[in-house]
């Protein structure tokens, strides 16, 4: 009997104390603020150990939209975006209109978009024609001009374009390489402002909804791009000439009318140059057969360009936004020029007929 009394007054006291206890929890839950809650809840959520922080930005030859001491400032506790673009890379052409909107969306919740524009040619290193891509595309966030590739190395880039996406606590969060997923990045973003908010003690905005713009749409299959320069086409060369590469010397070119699919063929005496061939003699042409229903040129220096398409003036149902109603392309400034858009994926024979000594063309792009 008395070890049942014994027994019965250790369970009571056993059952007492866990009653106590949780009144004592539930009395500290009834006077946390619904803040407080939350940051419990994202401390115990939210493991950070697998996630590395986003580097530094080291190495800037210039900057846009901002200054050195402002964009320090500024970084600090935002979610940053950080996007990693060259201004004449139709690939990171088409990804701008989604990040300028994002920038007038959410730059007042807390969202920093920095533009570290990484050049592939030497012309993108001047800050005046980065200047002038700037203005173009609407771009009011801060660009910094990462011309030897420190940042994009402090990044362990490998790409155009790429976005990184960090936390208010500096931690990348999302990785995302090329076009595309445009909706998952903005969630992304959406989550991320969300805990700052709620961290910092801010409101919390309900989900919005988001940007709407249509996207590109590439083909399945298409042309891979072509590089001019000796540098770049190493390892990768689509010159269907039999004269070939050779580096730093003028090459007089001919080609014939029996070419291959993927290969471009010059005529004309041409300057091999690291990334670019520059045109010497009075006239040259460039010509090749392609697959693909959008073909863009990145050109420098004064250019009078005669568009043919299948050995005929360019049809106005394929001549690119930068040729003109006589199916003839003018180029001035160093960037990229639209060639050829068209409604599907076509298999054509495309020309140029380049009218103007010192023409430099650095690269064929397609979509």
């Amino acid at each position: 009997m008395k070890n049942e009394i014994k027994t019965a007054i250790v369970l009571g006291v056993i059952i007492s104390a866990i009653v106590g206890t949780l009144s004592f929890a539930f009395s500290i839950i009834e006077t946390q603020s619904p803040q407080a809650l939350n940051d419990d809840l994202q401390k115990q959520t939210i493991d950070k150990s697998g996630f590395k922080k986003a580097p530094k930005i080291v190495g800037i030859a210039d900057y846009i939209n901002t200054t050195p001491e402002e964009l320090e400032k500024e970084i600090q506790r935002k979610v940053v975006l950080y996007d990693i673009w060259t201004y004449s890379c139709i690939n990171c052409i088409r990804t701008l209109p989604y990040i300028t909107a994002w920038n007038e969306k959410y730059a007042d919740d807390g969202l920093l978009i920095i533009g570290i524009h990484s050049p592939e040619f030497e012309f993108e290193k001047d800050v005046k024609n980065v200047q002038m891509a700037v203005e173009k595309y609407g771009i009011k966030y801060p660009v910094v001009l990462d011309n030897e590739w420190q940042t994009w190395k402090a990044f362990e880039n490998r790409y155009w374009p790429r976005k990184y996406i960090a936390d208010y606590e500096g931690y990348i969060r999302y990785d995302h390489i090329g076009e595309g997923e445009y909706q998952e990045t903005e969630k992304i973003i959406q989550q991320l402002l969300e805990e700052r908010a709620m961290s910092l003690g801010l409101n919390v905005a309900s989900a919005e909804s988001l940007v709407d713009i249509e996207e590109f749409q590439h083909t399945t299959f298409r042309t891979p791009e072509l590089y001019f320069g000796y540098k770049f086409a190493s390892g990768r060369n689509q010159l269907g000439n039999s004269e070939g590469f050779n580096p730093e010397n003028d090459v007089t070119y001919s080609s014939s009318d029996n070419i291959q699919q993927h290969y471009f063929y010059l005529d004309g005496t041409w300057k091999n140059l690291e990334g670019s061939m520059k045109l010497v003699s009075e006239n040259g042409r460039i010509k090749l057969s392609y697959f693909a229903k959008e073909v863009n040129i990145v050109t420098s220096n004064k250019g009078d360009l005669t568009i043919l398409l299948d050995g005929n003036k360019i049809p106005q149902s394929h001549a690119g936004k930068d040729v003109s109603s006589d199916g003839n392309l003018y180029t001035l400034e160093p960037k990229l020029y639209n060639v050829v858009n068209s409604n599907s994926a076509e298999n054509h024979t495309l020309e140029i007929i380049v009218n103007s000594p010192g023409f430099e063309i650095y690269t064929f792009t397609f979509g």
